[in-house]
């Protein structure tokens, strides 16, 4: 037939098997051999059933993505699912699914009589994850299997379910532990035998009788996280479809809402943030001859909130951990956390009792640095000050066995100054996780002078391995996160200043997308963090210093820039308001009315800018590096698709006027329109173009 579609027998059994590596994805040149061969066997009288299996390590992950707002050639996934249940009309069909049937793998599965999986396998549909909803009659079958509730929250989340969770609600009839071919055909050859089932499109009893008013409330609660974007309202209308609407009435309404999701921004924009993340794992001068170093014990300095939730990630991705503090209180008070923050996802039911336990067991905990002495790979996470990284990394440097790799987790300091406190400055490199690094998926890779290639390898490794989201930068203060997080909160104090106030800049941020405000950031995080290193370096922040001296640190002392009369809700605070027409009046500042616009030029743009000066430095190697490090370490709205593509949608030129005039008004330096901006401007190119206008 084709090289990525065959077709063999067992007996009146045939088996139709897709080989299209890496991930069997769902592109033309599969789904023309496969539209025939379903014809074919429909009108071959020897064949009473077909198998629909996957060559490789997976079944049919997804449709081609790559194919998505381009012009789709026929047939396209509609069309092969329509031929497979016109198949299945007459003769008996059963999708064999290993791996993981995702997306359009799915759709294409749910198009079969029956599936079969075997016991390890993974079922979803993942497509709201990209800005899209199910598009091939996902939102449609679904409820027809496992009932509208369980399909709501499996499309809304885009979250894939296991083999046993899919027998259990119906979207699979059996579960095999091994042999999974061999019992597909015997299953096939078995439903021969019986009573011919209904095509899951005319299976309308899970989808009638609905109480309308509890899925509506279902509806509610599943959308609360989905704030600003649209596909998770669209996910959720098109299943209420498949209650209210003819099956297909509602196919018809699917396709539309699907055309329309993917000609939009906001699915540009996660499809944009699904290949950058890809994209950011290609290193230059890492080749595939760098291979990564085994990783077998991980040390991790310092027991706080950032090394206890550091080590929580590598116990959570099965690496075993050595914790070293300098006392054994110290050592007690970070154990205690890390023991609460299990048991809290204990009683989320996310850990049974028994795993909370095994990843507890996988700590050592000591006080010696010379018990670091076996780790591969060691973190350090204490205070940020170089005097104290110096003595660490000395420490570490006469300890640490021949290979193991040193990594620093700091937030600004220079890599390379680190790594000269070593004879081995090619094994140090910077590791950079976020707040709370347990849960963040953001690691900042900080790649000096001399790292060597392979500790690189290994830190993307172990990085995926834990779950992260690497990303590889150059040395630079604030590295590519935090330096452009300065810029962006460089006018804070003058914004406020000068009219507005922090519950009106903070509103900008959320209606935009972000989950919190600038302010409610600064008090989130402590604003004695910020003080203290504003009076190490002799520096001011007039209001957020009064602040400071009035004791009113943010959320910890239940009062910041707002009031947290509940500990955790946000309320403008009427002496705030004061404090900033007091400070004001005293600088001369006559106060006027700040528009919402204007605080996004003076707050989002200087970001832009910054990050235009990044790539211009090469301390970020991709545009689109810089959108992964801000969605996925700093909340950044997916539905924007990160800071550098969402400015290349306001309009590169508009960014630039809006950055001069500001410039020419305040004289400060965070408004200077980087050189690269101003060409890519002025040639009407983006971003991707950095490196040619450079």
């Amino acid at each position: 037939m084709s090289q990525s579609v065959t077709v063999t027998r067992d007996k009146n059994v045939a088996i139709v098997t897709i080989d299209n590596p890496p991930v069997n994805a769902m592109s033309f040149h599969v789904r023309a051999p496969i539209a025939k061969a379903f014809a074919d066997l429909k009108a071959d009288d020897s064949v009473a059933a077909i198998v629909l299996a996957c060559a490789g390590r997976t079944f049919v992950a997804g449709a081609d993505i790559t194919e998505f707002g381009k012009p789709m050639q026929s047939p396209d996934l509609r069309e092969v699912i329509a031929a497979l249940e016109d198949f299945s009309k007459a003769k008996v069909s059963v999708a064999a699914i290993h791996g993981t049937a995702l997306g359009g793998g799915l759709e294409l599965a749910m198009g079969c009589l029956y599936r079969v999986a075997d016991a390890k396998a993974k079922l979803g549909l993942p497509e709201v994850k990209l800005g899209l909803l199910p598009g091939a009659g996902g939102t449609q079958r679904l409820p027809r299997l496992v009932g509208p509730s369980k399909a709501l929250k499996m499309i809304v989340s885009g979250v894939p379910i296991s083999a046993k969770d899919a027998l259990a609600s119906g979207l699979v009839d059996a579960v095999f532990d091994n042999d999974l071919l061999a019992n597909a055909v015997l299953f096939a050859q078995d439903a021969v035998e019986r009573n011919l089932a209904a095509p899951v499109s005319q299976r309308n009893e899970k989808v009638t009788g609905v109480d309308l008013a509890a899925f509506d409330k279902e509806v509610a609660d599943v959308l609360k996280k989905s704030k600003g974007l649209d596909a998770p309202k669209a996910c959720a209308q098109m299943v209420r479809n498949a209650i209210t609407m003819p099956f297909d009435q509602a196919l018809a309404a699917e396709r539309e809402g699907f055309v329309k999701l993917v000609e939009g921004d906001q699915s540009r924009a996660q499809r944009h943030l699904f290949f950058a993340e890809r994209e950011a794992t290609k290193v230059p001068g890492v080749t595939k001859d760098d291979k990564p170093r085994k990783i077998s014990r991980v040390g991790v300095i310092g027991a706080g909130t950032m090394g206890g939730g550091i080590s929580m990630s590598f116990v959570n991705g099965g690496i075993p951990v050595t914790l070293l503090e300098m006392n054994e209180d110290a050592l007690k008070r970070g154990m205690g956390v890390i023991d609460k923050n299990y048991g809290i996802s204990v009683s989320r039911g996310s850990l049974t009792e028994e795993a909370k336990a095994k990843r507890l067991a996988m700590y050592t905990t000591t006080t010696n640095y010379d018990d670091l002495a076996d780790c591969d790979l060691i973190i350090e996470a204490v205070f940020e000050e170089m005097g104290v990284k110096e003595q660490v990394f000395t420490t570490l440097d006469k300890i640490a066995k021949p290979g193991a790799i040193l990594a620093s987790n700091t937030s600004y300091l220079d890599v390379n100054k680190i790594a000269s406190f070593t004879k081995r400055p090619q094994d140090v490199v910077g590791m950079h996780f976020f707040s709370p690094a347990n849960v963040m998926k953001l690691l900042e890779i900080v790649r000096g002078d001399k790292t060597a290639p392979d500790v690189l390898a290994t830190a993307l490794a172990v990085g995926k391995q834990i779950g992260k989201v690497p990303v590889v930068v150059g040395v630079s203060h604030g590295f590519v996160g935090n330096r452009m997080l300065g810029a962006r909160g460089t006018e804070a104090e003058g914004l406020l200043l000068e009219g507005a106030l922090p519950q009106q800049v903070d509103k900008v941020f959320t209606d935009f997308g972000w989950p919190m405000g600038t302010y409610q950031m600064w008090d989130l995080a402590g604003l004695d963090i910020g003080w203290r290193t504003r009076k190490s370096l002799g520096l001011k922040a007039a209001i957020s210093d009064a602040l400071c001296e009035m004791g009113r640190f943010g959320q910890k002392t239940g009062k910041g820039y707002y009031l947290y009369p509940d500990g955790r809700t946000a309320t403008p605070d009427p002496e705030v308001e004061a404090l900033i027409l007091e400070e004001a009046r005293k600088q001369g500042v006559n106060r006027r009315d700040i528009s919402d616009e204007e605080i996004k030029e003076r707050t989002v743009y200087p970001m832009i800018n910054e990050g235009a000066r990044i790539l211009e430095e090469g301390i970020a190697t991709r545009s689109s590096d810089i959108d992964t490090v801000w969605v996925n370490g700093y909340g950044y709205p997916v539905g924007q698709g990160g800071p550098m593509f969402w400015a290349e949608l306001e309009g590169l030129q508009k960014i630039v006027d809006r950055l001069e005039y500001w410039y020419g008004k305040t004289g400060k330096e965070v408004y200077n329109p980087s050189p690269l901006l101003k060409r890519l401007a002025a040639e009407k190119k983006g971003f991707a173009d950095a490196k040619k206008a450079a």
